[in-house]
């Protein structure tokens, strides 16, 4: 994987896919390349690092009106001149750009090197480029049914003929592919993100699915040939969204947007009224929600940790037994799917390989499912067809801040739904959605404390090792902090239920580990301050996020207050100084923060 750009029409398509490759470069990527077509020949270039290194090599007077183009993350090789992408074949004739991971390439790559076939790059992509050229036709597309009959695994491919210039081939299993719709000319994507400047008219294909793209129009169709028709969708979001503004880094931009973001989750979702809240995209009447008997929630990273989160709002609000499991290890347990059982995919992208396999399995064994997901016609979404969408906007950081922070919004809107239909009363309801209402404004005034959290941060920052703690809906938001400081810092971060310290972690506290221990004042702040009492008997550094209140009755390194919400969102307000201080602890050691290392934005592999 990373990241598809193609375009055919009568413009030179070299500075339209470096546009492109620079709008997926959030993503995450180690190499970049293009191939353009031009008087039956095929112009490659492509070199491993970033796209401003491929546009150092990159001739003056390219010329060509068709052309795909790549950014790699490295599967299958190590990242290299050689293993970036467009692939061709011996004679130069076909070059493709590939996401995904084909399974049997090993068994490929010996059938074609007994036949004489030389690879020039470690990458299981190649070699479809190598079969493209043992199946000449008059039709490229059928040239790359053949071949895709003959792979096992994930794909989103672009394909491009030297001799039929005329068109751009695609096909998707696993790994999206998206057309944009111009005006006489077309667009290839892995990610509309790529396709904004120039159309906000997009189709999406579907596992199983290839286009013949042309630049007055497309067709699509089955692997086995079979017409398909598709309806295009409207991208809402607008190309200065994907603009850092007057920030130095998209996830600060994306840490300032959280306001109008939650602001945006809510909008025509809460339901005075009956102080309740209304939420269309469910499409699940009263009475088939009511014989939900547990909810089971998947999703990866910080959308399972969202999750963990949203499944202690349902059952502390709704009274349902709930809980979050890894995506990327539901299937291969071979889990029971009970239809009395609700299952929930959340996603950023929509399209992280692991969480939409997920949902296939459930699918499969006759379960319902719902999406959370933020971008509109992705695959999880498509395929769930109900659930909620965040409308938080575009995402360009590789870790998520904004898109956790609506996660768990959506997670509250569903809680109060589902308890306003069984024993969540009309004064808790209206004392929530007060509390809700509230929320934009309240994180604006942590926010405000940027100042003294960067200087917090400079301290931390020395640092190589860390712990965070926090007790019940407040260990999410302990794995939370952990996750984004080592994602983008490369501090090594742990998370513990506070309670958990004492039965093994203890043992690692020192004057060298500092830990910072999440404790709002509810029910458990005595709790937790015996847990910071047995931190500083090891003589270890503590940091403490907490509300508004009597002073701390013992002394710590330093206190962040946020302010006091209803107790079940007063986990959501916490995690706010925890993505400021991983960004400036990041900052202070000099880290690529939108692009770090080893990661990417969307996951489409396993």
């Amino acid at each position: 994987m990373c990241g598809i750009v193609g375009y055919i029409g009568k413009r030179d398509a070299a500075p339209i896919l470096m546009e492109g490759l620079h709008r997926l470069e959030y993503r995450g990527y180690d190499s970049a390349g293009l191939a353009v077509a031009r008087n039956d020949k095929l112009q490659v270039i492509k070199t491993k690092g970033k796209v401003r290194d491929l546009e150092r090599i990159l001739p003056e007077r390219i010329k060509g009106t068709t052309g795909i183009a790549h950014t790699r993350w490295a599967t299958h090789g190590e990242p290299s001149d050689a293993n970036a992408h467009p692939h061709t074949d011996a004679t130069g004739r076909f070059a493709i750009v590939h996401n995904g991971i084909i399974e049997n390439a090993g068994s490929l790559r010996a059938k074609l090197q007994a036949s004489g076939v030389v690879f020039r790059s470690e990458t299981d992509s190649e070699v479809i480029a190598h079969l493209l050229a043992t199946f000449p036709t008059d039709k490229l597309e059928d040239s790359l049914r053949a071949v895709l009959k003959l792979v096992t695994g994930t794909y989103g491919i672009a394909v491009l003929d030297a001799q039929r210039p005329d068109s751009i081939v695609i096909a998707r299993n696993g790994s999206p592919v998206v057309i944009g719709i111009g005006d006489h000319e077309m667009f290839v994507a892995s990610d509309p993100a790529a396709l904004v400047r120039h159309t906000q008219s997009v189709v999406h294909l579907d596992d199983g699915e290839l286009a013949v793209v042309r630049a007055d129009g497309y067709a699509t169709s089955t692997l086995d040939g079979g017409a398909t028709a598709k309806t295009p969708l409207t991208i809402t979001w607008s190309d200065e969204a994907f603009d850092k503004g007057e920030f130095a880094h998209y996830m600060r931009k994306e840490i300032a947007e959280q306001p109008e973001a939650i602001r945006r989750t809510l909008s025509g979702r809460l339901e005075p009224r009956f102080q309740t809240t209304h939420i269309g995209g469910l499409e699940m009447a009263a009475r088939e929600l009511l014989e939900v008997k547990r909810i089971k929630i998947l999703g990866c990273g910080s959308a399972f940790i969202a999750g963990s989160l949203g499944a202690h709002l349902i059952e502390q609000l709704a009274r349902v037994p709930a809980n979050a499991e890894p995506a990327s290890e539901f299937r291969y347990r071979n889990p029971v799917i009970e239809q009395d059982t609700l299952y929930i995919a959340v996603s950023q992208s929509g399209e992280t390989f692991d969480t939409l396999a997920a949902v296939q399995e459930v699918k499969r064994k006759g379960g319902r499912v719902l999406g959370i997901v933020n971008v509109v016609g992705s695959s999880i979404a498509r395929e769930c067809a109900r659930g909620i969408y965040l409308h938080a906007g575009p995402e360009i950081a590789v870790v998520s801040t904004k898109t956790f922070t609506c996660t768990v919004v959506a997670f509250a809107l569903l809680a109060i739904h589902l308890g306003r239909l069984k024993d969540l009363s009309t004064a808790q309801g209206a004392r929530l959605l007060t509390a809700l209402q509230a929320l934009p404004d309240q994180v604006a005034t942590i926010l405000n404390q940027e100042a003294r959290i960067a200087t917090l941060a400079r301290t931390f920052a020395r640092y190589e090792n860390a712990y965070f703690v926090g007790r019940a809906a407040c260990y999410p938001i302990a794995m939370e902090g952990a996750l984004k400081l080592k994602e983008i810092s490369y501090l090594h971060a742990e998370a513990y239920p506070a309670s958990e310290l004492k039965h093994g972690p203890l043992a690692l506290i020192s004057p060298q580990t500092p830990t910072v221990v999440i404790m709002p004042r509810d029910d458990l702040y005595a709790k937790n301050l015996s847990t910071i009492e047995e931190i500083r008997a090891r003589s270890g550094p503590t940091f403490v996020i907490t509300q508004p209140g009597d002073p701390l009755p013992m002394n710590v390194d330093a206190t962040i207050e946020v302010p006091k919400s209803e107790p079940a969102l007063d986990p959501l307000l916490v995690s706010i100084p925890l993505q400021l201080l991983a960004y400036h602890v990041a900052l202070a050691r000099d880290r690529n923060i939108d692009q770090p290392r080893n990661l990417a934005k969307s996951v489409t592999v396993e």
